[in-house]
């Protein structure tokens, strides 16, 4: 397994890491006994970032990775890194209700979050996005006295813009920021990830299968299941899926040339692009079964020539996909956007 340092501040990590989200929410029922199999797989096979959310399914997935943690060796459960997201608001019905980046906020997520974890320590910590009433100064700081305190051992951030990116990191060293990036959604690549580079900051990038869209198993008569977070998604709707699955099919044409599959080249892509741009990107694969695991653990192996990415180019421009990659509402909550 390739390795690499964060960002001039972070911890030494596998070149991809386990994006957990979809073992407990927003993509349909998932197997419990297969996620944790899953995350037994990825610790065995050399991946050491898991990426959670507290709010993912109200602490369910934190548990989930409690779990899988306690059960794994023992020499896996020591290599493993937790980065964690906090600050949104849920309530009972499963409703979303804002972000909260308040110091006491931050203190009191991170002790639920660390008993349901079952840890010492959470290894990367970040706000899920940026509170609008809250400095990002003051939530910033409020997690470096957890570092001090021992509680935390590195500071993230996510979906922040170039400026928020400059306040936080005058405040304390940043290990990573936490974004989507993928061949259909290349927004950081003009201001945000120039200046991650410039700040020695890391990039560990979600959504490299744009939720599966571009991952070569989304077919055009799919049925998603009752809360699933796409059927809200904009590219996932009408005319927009039918031409981002147009652009899925030009990027297959090229992966079966090279013998991979869709989704390998997607995520060869995205690990093509640090030292294109002189950052440190660690792709976040969602994978929520061991053969999706397994598929995404190839693109380590694939290597993409100038020519194969100039193909790639071609055939999925930047701004090539129809629809923005959040329902409008939630893209109103993206500092990176503004």
């Amino acid at each position: 397994m390739r390795t690499l340092t964060l960002g001039a501040n972070g911890p030494r990590t596998a070149a991809l890491g386990l994006g957990c989200m979809g073992m407990s929410a927003l993509y349909g029922e998932a197997d419990r006994d297969e996620s944790i199999a899953t995350i037994h797989a990825a610790l065995d096979a050399g991946v050491t970032l898991l990426d959670t959310g507290d709010f993912y399914a109200m602490g369910h997935n934190e548990m989930l990775i409690g779990e899988a943690l306690r059960s794994a060796p023992a020499a896996a459960r020591e290599q493993a890194l937790t980065s964690v997201k906090f600050g949104a608001l849920r309530d009972p019905d499963g409703g979303w209700s804002g972000y909260d980046g308040r110091p006491g906020a931050v203190k009191n997520f991170a002790a639920y979050s660390l008993q349901r974890l079952g840890v010492d320590h959470i290894d990367i910590y970040r706000i899920a996005r940026v509170d609008p009433d809250v400095p990002i100064e003051e939530t910033v700081g409020a997690i470096a006295e957890l570092v001090q305190a021992g509680h935390v051992r590195h500071i993230g951030l996510s979906e922040v813009g170039a400026a928020t990116l400059r306040r936080a990191a005058a405040v304390a060293p940043i290990s990573d920021l936490q974004i989507e990036y993928s061949l259909i959604s290349r927004g950081i690549e003009d201001e945000i990830l120039p200046t991650a580079s410039e700040l020695g900051i890391g990039v560990t990038a979600y959504g490299v299968l744009s939720r599966g869209l571009i991952s070569g198993h989304f077919t055009r008569d799919r049925q998603l299941a009752a809360g699933d977070f796409r059927g809200m998604s904009p590219r996932f709707q009408g005319q927009n899926l039918q031409h981002n699955l147009d652009l899925v099919d030009a990027l297959r044409k090229i992966a079966e040339q090279k013998g991979v599959s869709v989704a390998q080249t997607a995520i060869a892509w995205v690990l093509a692009q640090g030292p294109r741009h002189g950052a440190d990107i660690v792709p976040l694969v969602g994978a929520r079964r061991r053969d999706r695991l397994a598929e995404a653990l190839g693109a380590l192996d694939v290597e993409l020539t100038a020519s194969d990415l100039a193909a790639i180019e071609a055939a999925v421009p930047a701004g090539a996909a129809a629809g923005d990659r959040y329902p409008q509402a939630q893209m109103a909550h993206l500092d990176s956007e503004h």
